[in-house]
């Protein structure tokens, strides 16, 4: 689907945070797109979200995209002020920024943190003596909470999102 959707982005100036197709109400393609250029906010306007929708509805039609189900709505939008992390780049991109974080087991004594996004930790494959070939499953999250800072590995984050206070 990402092989569909991210050239379309592109070719607005745009760049994709995420495509799925979830079922609220019926089949939903769901599709998330920000400014690269916007730093810590998606810089997207309802004319972008709109010309995105009506060329990326053309290039689903004409590629016959795999759907679940034989139709579905398309619904595209900016990530919002609580932006999900998805990508490792995500949490180097938003460190210095409030996250909330769940996980699919505990770790510390819980599955929920809320901090200060300190950046991906783990050990550098270019470190002289570093046997250990560098994963996803050797890379952990840095948070800060409560003056602490806790290390999470990045492969049991279930989600995580930016943080909005007023």
């Amino acid at each position: 689907m990402r092989a569909i959707v991210e050239p379309v982005c592109a070719a607005h100036g745009l760049s994709l945070v995420d495509a799925r197709f979830v079922t609220d109400h019926g089949a939903v393609l769901r599709v998330l797109i920000e400014r690269p250029e916007a730093g810590s906010g998606s810089g997207v306007t309802l004319e972008d979200c709109q010309s995105v929708s009506r060329d990326l509805s053309v290039a689903l039609d004409v590629e016959d995209a795999p759907t679940p189900g034989s139709s579905y709505r398309l619904e595209v939008s900016s990530p919002g002020l609580e932006r999900p992390l998805l990508r490792r780049a995500d949490y180097e991109r938003f460190a210095g920024r409030e996250v909330k974080i769940k996980t699919f087991k505990p770790h510390h004594g819980r599955r929920t943190f809320t901090g200060i996004l300190l950046g991906l930790r783990g050990q550098d494959p270019q470190t002289p003596g570093n046997a250990q070939t560098h994963t996803e499953a050797s890379e952990q999250i840095g948070v800060r909470m409560d003056g602490e800072e806790l290390a999470i590995p990045l492969a049991d984050i279930a989600k995580a999102n930016l943080v909005f206070r007023f």
